[in-house]
């Protein structure tokens, strides 16, 4: 390896003068080889740095008064280039990615990579005797909050330290020590973010700062800075983290309600790794698990010429998911990247992204209640990897009606939930002049979304849960109405029986009550709901605008202004939708109602493949455009070197119309020759629409300030306010609910910590949300609330030695409803209940031991999540629990990686929501209830190679 030394022509000032001072410097943005030059001849000093870390990068434009250091680091950020070492007369800069086993951790998690690397400053006779400098942990802590933030900031000169606001890094190294099992997991790096990842790979729940669990409002996941999807929901369905993922940044409130559209409370980034212009490079990975997921990623980048490269990546998978099932579920993405790159230091790229996706769903199913209110599984299915999944629900035939297109709907769980999608974006960055910048991002997702799952429990509830004996006894059984009908259909019946849809015909009396009560173990039967809904989405979306920096004496400013437009259309059919009888076990069956006769004959046959009803849950069919318009400014002000203030807002324009599928008047009959006495498909969509439509406005905006206290200590202060849109369903259109946020906190760094304390308020305004209306499944019921929330967060790595570090983050909340409306009913029952799904106390640990000679580390991690209560009416409350994972990374050698991890060690039991489609008020009933649960101890194994 070769270094780059360049020194002035007369160093006359002392290390400590040189490290203080301030003085101007002028470097156009250019390639980083170039720019380093520039800068360490401006500076007096000499810049030492490895070839093969410069080659192919470009560094930032730097004009302004700066210290050396705080200038070089402002210099080498866009380059994704570290500062090793400044003693006043030589720096030393690398690859944050060849690192040695003391590398710094990156705040605020640990960043430890292990790709030897000779010292760039071995040889080299100028460089500072290292006596001089400070213990290499000390120099550790502090670095590790000099990395500058992209998401969230517009400048690309502020740092974790000086920035103002709740800014949190995750590196590739921190994401593989997580070991995500969903994409949603690795949002549990980011303090504040209760992640709910038990719903399988996709379709999982988040919420931020107390809000409300069970949706994903005021939380906007991006990719390279664009939001996956405008209304920011449901985007862990078309995204998936992979190989191709560089990094992932993350800013709560703050400037995020600004810079993203619906993302108020705030913005996840997850950032690719940009063609390499320097050489070619290409790396695998393979991955296995201890429930059948097998996983192949790849990833190849090469040169073109000097300014022109691209790069392919992305990954192929087959699982079982993490939960006992029958089905394999199989998926690729594939994403290419061509950039273009200019002498100024401008871009142009365009990528384009494919994505066939199958994935399990996991929702509720029923759990038993002790006296004592313990919470355990029901004999023959399992809390941990229980599943009612099964064979029975592979394919079932499910009339509609034909105005969908289709007369008879197909239901599926071996399609699981089934994603295609295809996303074209391009990127172009170019300077104007020294000081003036213009930007462009645009993308356009074509995609579907076929869900095909199954919601026990739902609607019904625990009052559909009862033993098989019962369901056939026309007194007391939950469908006693639909047995009166049998019994008028098929008069010479004297019982009923019933007869598993995939058991050859065996019929059990409701006489025969031995093997009625013995059925799975348990003698339970349920109502388990079908849920078919096909969505199709055409998102397109534009960020565009300009950059001025400004620098003057002691003031240096860098202003954006810039547009956005949106226009999305979704088709949704939820339609077809229906509610069946099956038993309550792992692969449960399904089963017929039959009507006998008193010598035992089946004499008519009442339901349909256990179904009981068709048409009688969720949205129906419904389309809606959205088109927004949005302009913006985000204003970064540093005064001297210590004050930085911030200030910004947004305001944006939307027009929402949608399509309202209308009802029949008489309900469409059955196709010839269904089984059963259903005669009708239920609610009938007629093909007609009631259009519905409304424009929309509301403002953002939000003020910062950070002040350097001293070397070690930086005070901030935040005032935002956001606010969440919404598109149009069968509600029909709703105005934007707003966010304020006011938060203010401490950092520190030095003496092997950094550390962070942050408290927080939020006051969430007629936050908008639909529910299953218990009373009519087939009706969405429309709640708006209020909710406020205080709260302090820590966030803390210390390294006291080279061989550890621990990691702290933690939240204590204290979120509370006001103002709860059903239909623009008054709830007063519910002001001052805790939010569902909201837990007050939040807790991550994680010790890591750095194995000696670059060999890898060894880490474990306790999380800790408090109570929450399944429901708004805190009618039924969910256990705290603790979750403990131990992992290692081994190097095997500088090109292959061995990781593992087992997560849930001891087997814990967690849950993390009741039944939400049973009702804003849940209940134990008879000592069962509905939930969803953690899944038990599991285990991952990773092998990276690169080529």
């Amino acid at each position: 390896m070769t270094a780059l030394a360049v020194a002035s022509a007369a160093v006359v000032a002392a290390p400590a003068a040189a490290q203080s001072s301030v003085r101007p410097f002028d470097v156009p943005a250019q390639s980083a080889a170039q720019g380093i030059v520039s800068f360490a001849q401006q500076a007096g000093i000499q810049v030492l740095a490895p070839s093969e870390a410069t080659a192919g990068r470009h560094v930032a434009s730097l004009k302004g008064n700066y210290t050396v250091e705080d200038g070089l680091r402002r210099l080498i950020a866009p380059a994704r280039l570290r500062l090793v070492s400044f003693d006043g007369r030589t720096a030393v800069i690398a690859d944050p990615k060849a690192g040695g086993g003391n590398a710094a951790p990156r705040a605020a998690f640990t960043n430890i990579n292990y790709e030897p690397q000779s010292a760039p400053v071995a040889s080299a006779p100028a460089a500072a005797p290292q006596a001089a400098a400070a213990p290499a942990d000390q120099q550790a802590a502090s670095e590790q909050m000099q990395e500058i933030v992209v998401t969230g900031n517009t400048s690309g000169k502020r740092t974790l330290f000086n920035s103002s606001s709740n800014v949190t890094l995750a590196s590739t190294a921190d994401i593989q020590r997580k070991a995500p099992r969903s994409t949603a997991d690795i949002l549990e790096l980011v303090p504040g973010i209760f992640v709910e990842g038990t719903a399988g790979p996709v379709s999982n729940n988040y919420s931020v700062r107390g809000l409300r669990g069970g949706a994903q409002t005021f939380i906007t996941l991006e990719e390279d800075g664009m939001p996956i999807l405008y209304g920011g929901g449901g985007a862990d369905e078309y995204f998936q983290q992979d190989i191709t993922i560089d990094r992932v940044e993350a800013v709560e409130g703050g400037t995020s309600g600004i810079l993203a559209p619906n993302g108020a409370g705030a913005t996840i980034n997850f950032i690719s790794q940009r063609p390499n212009f320097d050489k070619t490079e290409a790396q695998v990975r393979f991955t296995g698990t201890t429930y059948g997921d097998y996983r192949a990623d790849g990833y190849f980048s090469t040169p073109i010429t000097d300014s022109l490269a691209f790069n392919v990546g992305g990954y192929a998978d087959s699982t079982k998911g993490v939960r006992h099932s029958p089905f394999s579920y199989n998926t690729y993405h594939i994403k290419s990247m061509l950039e273009k790159r200019f002498d100024d230091g401008g871009y142009v790229r365009l990528t384009i992204k494919r994505g066939d996706e199958h994935d399990p769903y996991y929702a509720d199913q029923p759990f038993a209640v002790s006296a004592n209110g313990k919470i355990s599984g029901i004999p023959g299915l399992g809390t941990q990897y229980g599943n009612i999944v099964g064979n029975a629900f592979n394919d079932i035939k499910v009339p509609d009606s034909c105005a969908t297109g289709n007369c008879i709907r197909n239901f599926s769980l071996s399609q699981g939930i089934h994603t295609t999608s295809t996303q074209y974006r391009i990127d172009v960055d170019k300077p104007v002049t020294k000081d003036l910048s213009v930007f462009l991002r645009a993308r356009y997702l074509d995609a579907k979304f076929d869900f095909n799952g199954i919601f026990p429990g739902s609607g019904a509830g625990t009052a559909g849960l009862a033993s098989a004996a019962t369901y056939l006894d026309p007194t007391a059984s939950p469908i006693a109405s639909f047995l009166a009908q049998g019994q008028a259909a098929f008069p010479t019946a004297t019982q009923f029986g019933l007869r598993d849809v995939m058991g050859g015909g065996t019929v059990i009396p409701a006489s025969d009550t031995a093997t009625l009560n013995a059925l799975n173990g348990n003698g339970l039967l349920q109502q388990t709901v079908l849920n078919h809904q096909l969505v199709t989405t055409k998102d397109f979306g534009t960020d565009f605008g300009t950059r001025w920096n400004y620098s003057s004496g002691v003031i240096d400013n860098s202003l954006t202004v810039g547009g956005m437009f949106y226009n999305v259309r979704h088709y949704n059919d939820q339609s077809g939708v229906s509610t069946l009888i099956n038993d309550v076990k792992d692969n449960s069956h399904i089963y017929d109602i039959v009507a006998l006769d008193g010598t035992g004959n089946v004499v008519g046959q009442l339901t349909n493949n256990g179904m009981i009803s068709y048409g009688n849950w969720g949205q129906g069919v419904v389309k809606d455009e959205i088109n927004s318009i949005s302009a913006y400014f985000n204003d970064e002000l540093k005064i001297g070197s210590k004050l930085h203030i911030d200030f910004g807002a947004r305001y944006e324009h939307e027009h929402v119309g949608v399509d309202i599928g209308n009802t029949a008047a008489v309900n469409q009959p059955v196709p010839a020759g269904t089984p059963g006495i259903i005669a009708d498909v239920g609610s009938t969509f007629d093909g007609t629409y009631t259009h519905v439509a409304k424009s929309y406005h509301d403002w953002a905006a939000t003020v910062g300030a950070n002040y350097e206290l001293t070397d070690n200590i930086a005070l901030y202060a935040r005032y935002a306010r956001g606010f969440q849109t919404f598109g149009g369903d069968t509600g029909g259109t709703h105005k934007p609910s707003d966010l304020t946020l006011y938060e203010g906190g401490v950092r520190y760094r030095g003496h092997g910590l950094a550390a962070s304390v942050i408290g927080f308020r939020t006051i969430f305004n007629d936050q908008s949300y639909q529910f299953i209306n218990p009373d009519n499944p087939a009706v969405q019921a429309n709640a708006l609330a209020n909710n406020k929330t205080v709260g302090v967060q820590v966030d803390a790595t210390w390294k006291p030695v080279r061989f550890f570090s621990l990691d702290v983050s933690g939240v204590y909340q204290d979120p509370k409803l006001h103002n709860l409306r059903f239909d623009g009913v008054a709830q007063p029952q519910y002001n001052g209940n805790t939010p569902e799904r909201t837990p007050k106390k939040l807790l991550t640990v994680t010790p890591t031991f750095i194995l000696p000679g670059g060999l890898g580390e060894i880490y474990g991690r306790y999380k800790y999540i408090g109570k929450i209560f399944a429901d708004s009416g805190n009618g039924v409350a969910l256990p705290s629990y603790g979750v403990f994972t131990v992992g290692a990374s081994f190097n095997v050698n500088q090109k292959i990686t061995i990781s593992a991890s087992v997560d849930n060690l001891t087997n814990v039991k967690g849950f993390t929501e009741g039944n939400p489609r049973q009702g804003q008020t849940q209940t134990i009933v008879n000592g069962f209830f509905y939930g969803r649960s953690i899944v038990g101890r599991n285990a991952l194994v990773s092998a990276t190679v690169k080529l």
